[in-house]
């Protein structure tokens, strides 16, 4: 779990970090390509832990954030039907995506390298 969850961590920063740079350089509407890439890949590492039921209890921030985005998911596909509502959420997370993002990153980051210290490790 640890070996996954510090891979997870760095290719998220990586991936936002780069997606970053490539907006600023390009400077037209395929930075956008950023939004999915690290979109799917925090998608991707959410299913990994919740099938292996990873920081996945009642009340925890993952927990939290897990519901956030299925409700995404769920308005997203009402907007399907309601084209109203797909061109709300739509611009709602073209601003809200990179701070979930940077958040999903500080979750994992925080679960790697502050939750899961052995007790001794905190002594030094």
């Amino acid at each position: 779990m640890k070996q996954f969850k510090t891979i997870d961590v760095w290719i998220s920063m990586i991936l936002i970090f780069s997606f970053v740079i490539y907006g600023c350089c390009r400077q037209d509407e395929y930075f956008l390509t950023g939004y999915f890439v690290v979109g799917g890949w925090q998608v991707i590492s959410m299913l990994v832990h919740y099938f292996n039921k990873w920081f996945c209890e009642a009340g925890t921030k993952r927990r939290n954030y897990h519901f956030t985005v299925f409700t995404i998911f769920i308005l997203a596909g009402a907007g399907i039907i309601f084209t109203a509502i797909l061109y709300l959420v739509l611009i709602v997370l073209l601003f809200a995506a990179p701070v979930m993002a940077i958040f999903y990153t500080w979750l994992c980051y925080d679960e790697v390298y502050v939750k899961m210290q052995r007790p001794l490790d905190l002594l030094k």
